[in-house]
Order: C-alpha cells, then sequence, then structure tokens
C-alpha cells in the first residue's frame, strides 16, 4: 500500500484531504502537534480506520522526523504557523519557523526513496502587494507577477514566509508541487472565517432581527472543501503538475458578501435584515483565481454550488459547534 504524509494533519484541509487519499487506497499518516489542529469526533471518527495514523510531533524540533517510515510517496505540507495574532504580534517567528518547518521537510523528503509528490500549501496572500498597486488581473492567473509590499509591515511576514517556501520548493529539485488554496470552506473550518462566522451570527440573532455584515461590497469566489481535496489529490496524482504552481479554488460564480450573508439567512431560515458594516481593513475588494491552468491539468472543476455548501457547513456545525436553543 501507497502511504501518503501530511503534516499538520490534524487541521481542516489535512483531515479532509486525509479521507480523499483513503478513498484512493493510500495510508495516510497524520503528523500534528495540535497547537492548532483540533482532537473531536470527526477526527476520533478518522483514525478508527487502522491505516490512518497520528504522529503527535512538534516539527520544530531537530528530531521530529527521524523515527518515522521512509516509505511515503506522497507528502504535502500544510503546516505553518498562520493567524492574524501571530502575523501582527509575532512576525518574526512567523518568518522564521514557517521556514524551519519546510526546510525541515525538504530534508525528509530528499531522504525517501520513492517519492513521487511534495506538495507544499503556499497561499492567495502571495498576490496581496500586486493587487495593492492595482495591477494584479482578476481572476488572477498563478503567473501573475509577484510584488511584495513594505517588507517592515508585520502583515508581510506571512506572504514572505509563503513566496520564500515557494522559492525553497522551485529550486530543491525533488518532484513538488506548490498550491495556492483561495477562500477554501467547510465542516470543520473553526470560525474565524466568513462563512462560518456569518452562519454563527445569523443562527444567533433572534428571527426579525440584525445580521451585522462586513465588506457587503467585496466579491469573491468560493471553494468548498470536498472540491479542493480534489483537486489538490489530483495535482500529487499527476505526473503534469510536478514544478507547477497551482491555484486550488474556483472561478465563478463571484459573489459579494451582501450575496454570501443573503445565502446564509436563506439556510438558516430566519428573517434578518442585513445590517451593512465597514470593510474589514486589508480585506481585498476581490479576490478570485483563474482556474483554468489547474482545470487543464487535472481534468477537474469545482462542483459543489454555494447554497450546497453552506448548507452542508451549516447541518455540520448545528451538530458539533452551535447552541441547539439559540
Amino acid at each position: 500500500m501507497s502511504r501518503a504524509l501530511i503534516t499538520g494533519g490534524g487541521g481542516f484541509i489535512g483531515s479532509h484531504l486525509a479521507r480523499r487519499l483513503r478513498r484512493a487506497g493510500y495510508g495516510v499518516d497524520l503528523l500534528d502537534d495540535f497547537s492548532r489542529g483540533r482532537r473531536d469526533r470527526d477526527l476520533a471518527a478518522l483514525l478508527a480506520d487502522p491505516d490512518v495514523r497520528i504522529l503527535e510531533r512538534n516539527l520544530l524540533r531537530d528530531d521530529s522526523l527521524d523515527l518515522l517510515d521512509l516509505d511515503y510517496t506522497l507528502v504535502f505540507h500544510l503546516a505553518a504557523i498562520v493567524g492574524v495574532a501571530n502575523v501582527l504580534n509575532a512576525p518574526y517567528r512567523v518568518l522564521e519557523e514557517n521556514a524551519r518547518l519546510l526546510l525541515r521537510v525538504i530534508d525528509f523528503g530528499g531522504r525517501l526513496p520513492h517519492l513521487e509528490r511534495l506538495v507544499f500549501a503556499s497561499t492567495s496572500e502571495v498576490y496581496a502587494g500586486t493587487l495593492e498597486l492595482s495591477t494584479l488581473p482578476v481572476p488572477t492567473p498563478e503567473d501573475a507577477p509577484l510584488t511584495l509590499p513594505p517588507l517592515d509591515r508585520p502583515r508581510t511576514s506571512y506572504l514572505l514566509s509563503k513566496v520564500y517556501g515557494e522559492a525553497l520548493c522551485l529550486q530543491t529539485g525533488l518532484p513538488t508541487t506548490i498550491i495556492r488554496p483561495h477562500n477554501v470552506y467547510g465542516p470543520r473550518m473553526g470560525l474565524a472565517h466568513v462563512i462560518p462566522e456569518l452562519l454563527q451570527r445569523a443562527h444567533e440573532a433572534p428571527d426579525g432581527g440584525r445580521l451585522e455584515v462586513f465588506s457587503v461590497d467585496h466579491r469573491r469566489t468560493f471553494c468548498h472543501i470536498d472540491d479542493a481535496v480534489e483537486l489538490i489529490a489530483r495535482m500529487a496524482e499527476s505526473p503534469r503538475c510536478v514544478g507547477e504552481v497551482l491555484n486550488v479554488g474556483t472561478q465563478s460564480p463571484e459573489v459579494s458578501i451582501r450575496e454570501v450573508a443573503e445565502i446564509v439567512i436563506g439556510t438558516v431560515g430566519k428573517e434578518l435584515a442585513i445590517e451593512v458594516l465597514p470593510p474589514t481593513p486589508g480585506s481585498p475588494e476581490r479576490r478570485c483565481p483563474d482556474m483554468s491552468k489547474a482545470t487543464d491539468m487535472t481534468g477537474y472543476t469545482a462542483r459543489v454550488t454555494l447554497e450546497h455548501g453552506i448548507r452542508s457547513t451549516y447541518d455540520w456545525y448545528l451538530k458539533r459547534a452551535f447552541s441547539v436553543a439559540a
């Protein structure tokens, strides 16, 4: 049986990706220190499969990968120091630790005799500097020039760590694929994202009340986690994707945050008026990936509609996170 290793495997994308890989017949090891990943019943259900293992390790430790098997054919590096608090309050930590995490995985990948692919999770934030100069095409192709924002800004630390990570992967000589996820959402993603945030507010609002919505005129395309992991898995499995940088997301429909809020209100089933709040600082007015290259290389286009995806996300949060009494 071929085996896959997912760093940050206890998190949102990692756990869903593990299920997709198991359906394809891979044994899967999830490496996580649970500083962000969660031990919940969904993870417990995943670990009930004897061909899925959890490896609780701190990837920042020099010996974290020393005792691992060397039979992996796929390695997905999803682990990273992220989050607004880290980016704004500890930018040096973000830069230094994200580089160390990746360098450790690259070193490990170089010791794997049967490695077919190292997949590095970058970010759509790499386009932020070009967007700031109003020269970014939308939908955004992977070959759009990358411009760095001022380096003394704490917010620059995260995207810079990912740009550096992309360069490391492209120069390492290993069979790598770089992915740039765009607005991926779905069950088990936490609450600090626009769709679960709106669902929680709408769920807790009294019928006939108001739903506060920031950045109502900003536009996005949203990619359900089922589509995202299908794209990622196909990118890892396709020889055509070696050495490529690929967007992960949905190119259409591009919707406003107001439209998302309206779908959320309909999903929750309440009569709620939208209360318009100011734009979120640093939020781009548009974010939409050009998916033509990824579609050509994988043969896959996102299939989950926004309405269905928001419904499935709400159903999950109703069972796992939201108060039934609300």
